[in-house]
This record gives structure tokens, sequence and C-alpha cells, in this order.
């Protein structure tokens, strides 16, 4: 067998905060070890990663046992000293869960219960007590979440791929991949570069799916892109931290929240509505192709079937300024329509089943000589230092039986 040049151990697809923190946990784990990590854009972090709310989730809303649970709680205390030891702009402000309505009552002692089987400290709050956290937002009840934070995940992304040693590639859209379960991958770029490798890591975001069925395994979910439309608060005063809905349990969204950032500034969102390219981060970016690839996807419908209303929902608000407005005024009563400018908006990439469920937790697959993230959207930045450590220890595995 032919001698085979290889340009890296381990080839990253994806320079967002989850590749990133898995070139840094390979540096860790096994130094020595030479990672690549391939970038489509002219720098880290241009899509998931640097268009959240900056949120360090506290863990409170995923079922007991879950990897976005487990990962989240421990993830929200590790991303924190993280922050702090590299001087990286970082806050523990705690935030406030508020049920507005009598039905969503039972759903708020529920995410109690939830919060102390996942080890994290609650408290529960009668309407009038919600005034000394945040005196503008009303009520009928809420709980406090204290170990919530915000960061500047940006800076954390660069800050992992600087520690983690490894090369960085720019510019480096893949566009073909070549497996051999005896040799490694060889992977193409736009340009025309071939880079080898021993391990393929898939973490393409929005992308991972493509990039499986490139690399020759069947993901069994396809990623459709939800946009998130937010807009900033020309009155940030109005709000102290971070204040939130009560979720609904059959959707993974978690609905129009209130987000002071590490600006100091107020973000208000998101919504949730398809986007019509895995970019389109408003309703002019339109890719057909794309588009037409979602939609071919049978769980497409099945899910439309299941969540049209809450989907009506979701569109009604991103069409209608007053509408979005209505929905902010059940938490926030002061707001006004001419208090919301529009802001950046972000794209999460959910993955769905066949049957059209969505998946819910963290999605991580083998196949030969190759780790696929397929599912990792928010708490996928809070958690994303465990999510690291596991994928690393997966492609290290692979690795180490070559």
């Amino acid at each position: 067998m032919p001698v085979v040049a290889y340009d890296c151990d381990v080839l990253v697809i994806g320079g967002g905060i989850v590749g990133l923190s898995t070139a840094y946990a390979i540096s860790r784990a096994a130094p020595g070890t030479r990672v690549t990590v391939l970038e489509k854009e002219a720098g880290v972090a241009r899509h998931q990663t640097g268009r959240n709310s900056g949120v360090i989730h506290s863990g409170i809303y995923y079922r007991p046992g879950s990897l976005k649970a487990r990962y989240a709680v421990r993830g929200a205390a590790e991303m924190t000293k993280f922050c702090a030891e590299y001087g990286i702009a970082h806050a523990v402000t705690g935030k406030l869960i508020v049920a507005t309505e009598r039905d969503e009552l039972p759903r708020l002692h529920a995410l109690v219960q939830r919060g102390r089987e996942n080890g994290i400290p609650v408290r529960e709050l009668g309407g009038a007590q919600i005034a000394e956290y945040e005196p503008e937002v009303r009520g009928l009840a809420a709980i406090h979440v204290g170990t919530t934070g915000i960061c500047d995940y940006t800076a954390v992304a660069q800050r992992l791929g600087e520690a983690s040693g490894a090369e960085i590639r720019y510019g480096a859209e893949v566009v073909r991949i070549d497996r051999r379960p005896e040799r490694g991958v060889a992977v193409l770029t736009a340009r025309g570069d071939v880079v080898r490798g021993r391990v393929l890591v898939n973490c393409a975001g929005l992308y991972c799916d493509g990039i499986a069925r490139l690399t020759g395994d069947e993901p069994g979910v396809r990623i459709v892109p939800f946009r998130g439309e937010y807009y900033e608060l020309a009155r940030p005063e109005l709000v102290r931290g971070l204040v939130y809905p009560v979720p609904d349990p059959a959707f993974p969204f978690l609905g129009v929240h209130l987000t002071t950032g590490i600006d100091g500034g107020v973000h208000v969102g998101p919504n949730a509505v398809p986007a019509l390219a895995r970019e389109g981060y408003d309703w002019t970016v339109v890719r057909p192709r794309e588009a037409l690839a979602t939609a071919a996807w049978p769980g497409v419908w099945r899910m439309g079937r299941r969540h049209w209303r809450y989907g009506a929902g979701e569109l009604r608000r991103s069409m209608s300024k007053g509408a979005f407005v209505q929905a902010v005024r059940r938490l926030l009563p002061a707001v006004r329509e001419g208090d919301l400018v529009r802001a950046e908006a972000g794209v999460r990439a959910q993955a769905v089943l066949r049957d059209g469920g969505l998946v819910d937790d963290f999605l991580i697959r083998e196949g030969a000589r190759a780790v696929h993230v397929l599912n990792a959207p928010s708490p996928a930045a809070t958690a994303s230092l465990p999510i690291g450590r596991e994928v690393a220890r997966r492609a290290l595995e692979v690795l180490g039986t070559r």
C-alpha cells in the first residue's frame, strides 16, 4: 500500500464554537496531535456562534439525564471559569422565567422540579416578588435561576482556536470528501486545495448533514434552518437582566425573551420562522436549491402538519412588528412599538427526523474514520466545552485504533 502524506491527524470541518472546542480538547487530551480546522468564512464564529443572544444557559429546560441537561449544567460552570481565566467579558446575572397566564403555572412548577433534578438552584416567586428583580416586568408567578449568565461567545471561539494550537484555514469551503477506511480522508476545498487527515470531525453546523453525506454516511436527519429575528430595545433601562416566558414543552424554542447583553444593550427575541436558505438571515435571502432540498425531506411536511399553529404565530410575529410587540408586552407592558429597533438575525440549525420529530438532544454519530455532530443548536455554545471533550474522545479513539 502506498504511503499517504497526511496534512494532519484530525481534520475538523467548521470553525464555530463546537469545532474549535473540539480542537482545544484534542490538544489538552493528546498533546502533539496535529489538528487542522477548515472554515469556509474569513473568520471564526460567523454563524450560530456569533449570532445568538450570548446567554450562558443554566440547563433548567432540558430533560434530566439528557446530553443537553448534563452538558449545559457542567458547561455553564466551565464557560464562566474559562471566561474568567482568559479575561473574556462575561457576567453571572441570573434570570427570571415568568408565567403571565394561568395555564402556564403548571409548566412553571414543572420547571422548578426539573431544575432541582438537574441540580440547579431555583427560587420561586409570587407575582409581587417579581419587582425585586425586574420592576417593569409583570406576571402571575416566576422563578429565579441564579446560575444563568452572559458572555461574548465570539471572543470565546477565538480564544479556543488560539489555545488549541490548531492550524485554521479560512476560506476553505468543502466541496468533496474522499474517505478510505483503510487510509483516512482527503478533502477538496472550493479553492482546489486537498487536505488529508487520518480522522474527520464534522462540526459544520448548518451544513453538517450535507458533510455527512459527502463523507458517505447517511445522517438519518436533515437540517432545517429556522431564522431567529431580534430587535434591540431603545430603552434598555426597562430591563435589568434576563427575562424569559414559560416555554412550550412541545417545541424546543424558548420564545420571545429579553436579554441584557454584555455590552449593556437589550436584545428582544427571537421568534422562529423557516428560513429559505441555510444562511437565510432575512426574507430576501432565497436559495432555491437549498429550499427545495429542505422541502424534499418528508419530515418537513410532517413537522409542519404537527406544529402549524405554533408556526403560524411565529410567521405573524415575523411579518407584523405590532404582533411582535404584543408578545413582548405580555412580559414588559411598558414597551412601545417605537422602542424596538430591528437587529441582526440568527439561524438555528435544527435536525428533523424523517417522521417529522424535532431532535431534542445533541446528536453525535460516528462513521468509518469520521465523527459527525448532527444536532447542536442552543444550548450548544454554553455546553461547548463538554461537547468538545466528547467529540475529541471519540475522534482520538478512532485515531488510536489505526
